[in-house]
């Protein structure tokens, strides 16, 4: 068991639960009765609100703040300065703390920097929105967002490159080597389960994202 990590300027409120390995930069504030799973990392100046829950091994970037209603899922990357929403119609005079909009952002996904997700959407597993884009429709599994308004530009593979589907409805990724099959309108991973974690060999990288752009090019 390794105890969280809270710097000195953190507030972490009596009522919140902390899991193990969990690292809490300066000036992050963990609400009473927000959860948060084994292995996360909370930079600096990031709010955690109550009934927010965070899963495990997830990265949360400087300036983030993860409100009431928001679910995030084991290993999502919250990108710096991203902008997470639970009101669709917020008002200083009205009240609406008994009606907060869901919003999930499911295992895998990166939301980008300075991105802005409206509340009561579903982003899928392993999803990639891109920085500024604003998001106001549900993701698929794998799907790629750039933009404002966001648009659904393609889908990515777990590593984090473009996924350029062949006839047969099948694209690798250079990185990994996995095969994604495309049906209908869903991606799923041939090689390997969604809910499943990557092996080691594969889960640190060799290569900028470059690398393998120029590769794929040939």
């Amino acid at each position: 068991m390794i105890e969280p990590k809270i710097h000195p300027t953190a507030v972490v409120d009596s009522g919140a639960k902390l899991g193990n390995g969990t690292a809490v930069w300066h000036y992050t504030h963990i609400c009473s009765g927000a959860i948060v799973g084994s292995h996360c990392s909370l930079g600096q100046n990031v709010l955690v609100a109550d009934n927010a829950v965070i899963g495990n091994c997830v990265k949360v970037q400087n300036n983030v703040a993860i409100y009431g209603g928001v679910t995030v899922e084991d290993e999502v990357f919250l990108g710096p300065s991203c902008v997470l929403t639970n009101v669709t119609n917020p008002r200083s005079q009205v009240s609406r703390k008994s009606l907060y909009e869901k919003t999930l952002i499911r295992r895998g996904a990166t939301i980008g920097a300075n991105s802005t997700i409206v509340c009561g959407i579903t982003l899928g597993r392993y999803c990639f929105v891109g920085a500024g884009a604003v998001v106001t429709k549900d993701i698929p599994d794998y799907g790629l967002i750039l933009g404002n308004p966001g648009i659904h530009k393609g889908f990515m593979s777990r590593h984090g490159h473009r996924l350029h589907f062949n006839k047969d409805g099948r694209a690798n990724c250079p990185e990994s080597g996995f095969t994604y099959k495309m049906e209908g309108e869903e991606v799923h991973c041939i090689d390997l389960d969604e809910e499943q974690p990557l092996p080691d060999n594969l889960s640190v990288g060799s290569q900028n994202y470059d690398f393998f752009k120029n590769t794929d090019k040939h």
